[in-house]
C-alpha cells in the first residue's frame, strides 16, 4: 500500500532539481525522491545536459528495493529515447507503486504520454502535485520547448532617478559588489548573454562568468554595421568563450579576421536600421540556445521592448541619483507611443544586496 501524500517529499525534489541550474540547459531542471514506509530510500536530480535524468539517478542511489514505493518527481517522466533511455522504463522495471508528478511536460514527445504509459503498466499516477512550485523551476524550458525561441531576461542597474550612467558616460560602478556578484550567478543560469556594440565600445567588457565552477554563457553581440574591433576583449577571447556577432552590413569590414580569431558571424535582416531582434532570437533558438540574459544599452533594450520580446526583467536599483536630462536611461530609442500597447510585468520578488534593491519582474 502506498503512503499518504506528503508535500515535504516534493519540496525535497524541488530542492534537488535546483542543483542542476545552469548545467542542464536546454533540458529542464528535474528532481526525484523515492519514498517507502515514510522513509526516503533514493533521490537524485538531472545534473548535466546529456547525463542521466533525475529518476535514473534516484534509482542508482537506492538503499533498498523500490517495489511498491512512491516516486515524487517534479516533471512528468520522459517516455522517449534521447541522449538517455526513457525514464518510464526504469520506473516500470523497479516496480514503483505510485508516481507523484509536479509539472506536466509540454514537450510533444512526452506530453501526457509518460503518465499514460505508467498507468497502462498498472502504476498509480497523481499529477499536478505542488504544480505551481514545480512549474516555477522551468519557465525557460517551457517556452523553448513549445516555441523554439529563447527566454529573454533583461538585466540592468540604475540609480534611484532611473539613470544607467552619468551625463559624461560613467557607469562603473552604479551598484554594490554584492549586486555584481549576484549577476555572475545570473550569467551562469542562462545559456547566452547579449550586449550591443555601444556597450562593447564604451566598456570593453568580457561578458563571462567570474566565479569558479560556474559556466560562462555564449556571448552574443548585436553589431549592425560590424564595427567591433579585433582588439576588443570580446574578440581577443573568442577562442576561449563562444562568441556570436550578429550584423546586417559588413561593408568591407574585418569579417575574415574576426572569423579567424574564433568569432561566429551571423548576418541578420535589419529593422529600422538595426538588427531584427525577433529574427536574431529565432536564429539563436535554431542554434540550441534556450535563454538569453541581455546586458545591453538603451538602444538594444528599446528594440526588445517595442517587439514585446522580454519575458523577465531583473532590475537593480542603487541608492544614488545622477540627474541630467541627457544621462542615459535603461530603455532609450523611440519608445512606446501608446500606453495601452506597453508590455506589462508583474513583480515576482524583491531582494536586497547590500544597500541595493533587486526587483524581479515577469511578463504578464
Amino acid at each position: 500500500m502506498t503512503d499518504k501524500l506528503d508535500p515535504k517529499y516534493m519540496k525535497r525534489a524541488i530542492e534537488l532539481a535546483k542543483k542542476g541550474e545552469g548545467y542542464v540547459n536546454p533540458n529542464p531542471m528535474v528532481g526525484a525522491v523515492i519514498v517507502k514506509g515514510g522513509r526516503i530510500i533514493g533521490e537524485g536530480y538531472h545534473e548535466r545536459f546529456g547525463a542521466l535524468h533525475a529518476e535514473r539517478n534516484a534509482f542508482a542511489s537506492l538503499t533498498e528495493k523500490a517495489e511498491g514505493a512512491d516516486l515524487y518527481v517534479t516533471l512528468e517522466p520522459c517516455c522517449h529515447h534521447g541522449k538517455t533511455p526513457p525514464c518510464t522504463e526504469a520506473i516500470i522495471e523497479n516496480r514503483i507503486g505510485r508516481v507523484v508528478i509536479g509539472s506536466r511536460d509540454p514537450n510533444p514527445l512526452v506530453a501526457g504520454k509518460g503518465a499514460g504509459l505508467l498507468r497502462e503498466a498498472g502504476i498509480e499516477v497523481t499529477e499536478d502535485y505542488l504544480k505551481d512550485e514545480c512549474d516555477s523551476l522551468n519557465p525557460v524550458f517551457f517556452k523553448y520547448i513549445t516555441t523554439r525561441m529563447p527566454y529573454v531576461v533583461l538585466k540592468y542597474a540604475m540609480t534611484m532617478d532611473g539613470k544607467i550612467a552619468t551625463v559624461s558616460g560613467q557607469s562603473k560602478w552604479i551598484t554594490s559588489e554584492a549586486s555584481r556578484n549576484e549577476v555572475q550567478y545570473m550569467r551562469h543560469r542562462y545559456m547566452a548573454i547579449m550586449a550591443g556594440i555601444g556597450t562593447v565600445i564604451a566598456d570593453d567588457p568580457m561578458l563571462n562568468t567570474r566565479v569558479d565552477g560556474l559556466r560562462s554563457p555564449l556571448r552574443v553581440i548585436c553589431d549592425s554595421n560590424l564595427r567591433i574591433s579585433p582588439d576588443s576583449n570580446i574578440v581577443k577571447t573568442a577562442s576561449e568563450y563562444k562568441t556570436v556577432v550578429a550584423y546586417c552590413s559588413d561593408e568591407g569590414s574585418n569579417a575574415s579576421r574576426l572569423e579567424a580569431m574564433g568569432v561566429s558571424l551571423e548576418k541578420m535582416p535589419s529593422k529600422d536600421g538595426h538588427i531584427d531582434m525577433k529574427a536574431l532570437l529565432k536564429r539563436l533558438g535554431e542554434l540550441g540556445t534556450d535563454s538569453v540574459i541581455v546586458e545591453g544599452g538603451g538602444t538594444l533594450n528599446d528594440s526588445l521592448l517595442r517587439d514585446d520580446l522580454i519575458d523577465r526583467a531583473e532590475v537593480f536599483v542603487a541608492p544614488r541619483m545622477f540627474g541630467g536630462s541627457t544621462a542615459p536611461t535603461p530603455v532609450g530609442g523611440k519608445g512606446i507611443a501608446d500606453i495601452k500597447g506597453a508590455p506589462g510585468f508583474e513583480l515576482e520578488k524583491v531582494t536586497c544586496h547590500g544597500a541595493d534593491v533587486h526587483l524581479s519582474y515577469v511578463k504578464k
